[in-house]
């Protein structure tokens, strides 16, 4: 099974790789036009120009390999290495065009997978619920997939729904830390005792962690996930984060 399924995945975050490119052509050309001159000043310009054309094209690689390939490489191996028996019903939050939703569909034969989201172009470019349905066709997973539309803060399912919940590159887009700490309780609230909460995300997973602590569940791993998941380098890193409810909790969280 390959780690990129079938389909159109679209760009993360489309603005950034884009904003990333001009700025490589941008400097360059400004380095070729400053070096020519040959005094001191314009030959030091034009070598600093032409580092930072270098550390944008860089940044802009990276970022593409991330949104084409990393994600999808990173994520067969977390669902992987969940050990999932094939009868999970699974929530994946924030679904897009369905990567992690076919991802772990193609892993539950007998299971069910529910992709959520509000399909908006600035997260994701060209998102919407007839492209994730596109990708779920492309893949011979479509009956094993429900698509809705709807808010990560206020889930439409009762407690207890979920086996799995996940959340790839999505509760970070939610604007406020309030919010986006709803958005966990809520992922929390929809799992059965025993079912784990899995994200993969950028800048904000520590108050991820915050939140499941102080709701009582158990933190079973939280680790950044290297180069492979660089959104232009180092500096703006991916973490993953498993959180599980204790199998005797029947509570909502």
């Amino acid at each position: 099974m390959s780690a990129r399924p079938n389909g159109a995945y679209g760009v993360d975050a489309p603005g950034v790789p884009w904003t990333w490119g001009a700025l490589a052509v941008v400097f360059g050309a400004l380095a070729i036009v400053f070096a020519p001159i040959g005094a001191g000043w314009s030959i030091g310009l034009s070598i600093y120009l032409g580092v930072l054309a270098v550390v944008s094209a860089i940044g802009t690689f990276l970022y593409l390999r991330a949104t084409f390939l990393g994600k999808f490489e990173i994520w067969s191996e977390v669902i992987d290495g969940l050990g999932l028996n094939g009868h999970e019903q699974a929530l994946d939050l924030g679904c897009g065009h369905g990567s992690v939703t076919v991802m772990l569909a193609r892993r539950l034969p007998h299971g069910h997978v529910t992709g959520i989201d509000l399909w908006r172009s600035v997260d994701q470019s060209g998102n919407s619920a007839e492209a994730a349905r596109r990708n779920t066709l492309a893949n011979n997973v479509d009956a094993r997939i429900t698509l809705e539309t709807g808010d990560m803060t206020a889930l439409p399912y009762a407690d207890a729904t979920f086996d799995l919940v996940t959340a790839s590159l999505a509760i970070h887009n939610v604007r406020t830390q309030d919010a986006r700490g709803r958005a966990v309780l809520e992922a929390l609230r929809v799992l059965r005792p025993g079912g784990r909460l899995v994200i993969v995300d950028i800048e904000r997973v520590p108050e991820y962690v915050a939140v499941v602590r102080e709701a009582g569940m158990e933190v079973e791993q939280t680790r950044p996930l290297g180069w492979r998941m660089w959104w232009t380098g180092p500096w703006f890193p991916t973490k993953l984060l498993i959180a599980s409810k204790p199998a005797g909790d029947s509570s909502a969280a």
